[in-house]
Formats: C-alpha cells, sequence, structure tokens
C-alpha cells in the first residue's frame, strides 16, 4: 500500500492528500508538480526512475488506511537539480 507522503521531497511543501498534480516513482519518492518540471528528464533525481502520477486514495479508504504523517526531504535536491540544470 502507498505511504501517500504528506510533503515534495524537494522544496518541501505540503501536498493535500487528495491533490492530483503529485508525482512518484517506483520507490515512493514524492514531489510536487513544480519541481518534477525543473528535473532533467523529469526522472527521480534520487533513483532516476520514471515519475508517475500519484494515485488518490478514496476518503472512504483513508480512515482504516491513513496517509502517511512522516516527512521525507532528499538531501540537497534543490541544489541538485539546480546545478544539472544550469550545466
Amino acid at each position: 500500500m502507498l505511504q501517500i507522503r504528506p510533503n515534495c521531497e524537494c522544496c518541501d511543501r505540503d501536498l493535500a492528500v487528495d491533490a492530483d498534480d503529485v508525482w512518484i516513482c517506483s520507490f515512493e519518492c514524492t514531489w510536487c508538480a513544480e519541481c518534477v518540471n525543473t528535473f532533467p528528464g523529469r526522472a527521480c533525481p534520487n533513483c532516476g526512475g520514471n515519475l508517475e502520477r500519484r494515485p488518490v486514495r478514496p476518503a472512504q479508504a483513508l480512515i482504516k488506511n491513513p496517509a502517511s504523517t512522516t516527512k521525507v526531504t532528499a538531501t540537497n535536491c534543490v541544489e541538485r537539480t539546480t546545478a544539472h540544470a544550469s550545466a
């Protein structure tokens, strides 16, 4: 089951559980659309994998299976993606 993480790992922006513009990779690295647009090849900056829109868990299912409240951040994400974009 997906964790449905609460934030963008790059900019730490809060992401609504029902947002339809959140992206994840197969490891569940979680990104906002604005950060994804800065990633080279729109690939996950952590693993290099492709990104897909995060599915939205129905509200009724969230009662029994709530979204994660644990924030995850990628070390130096902004610096890494900015440095690659300017190279």
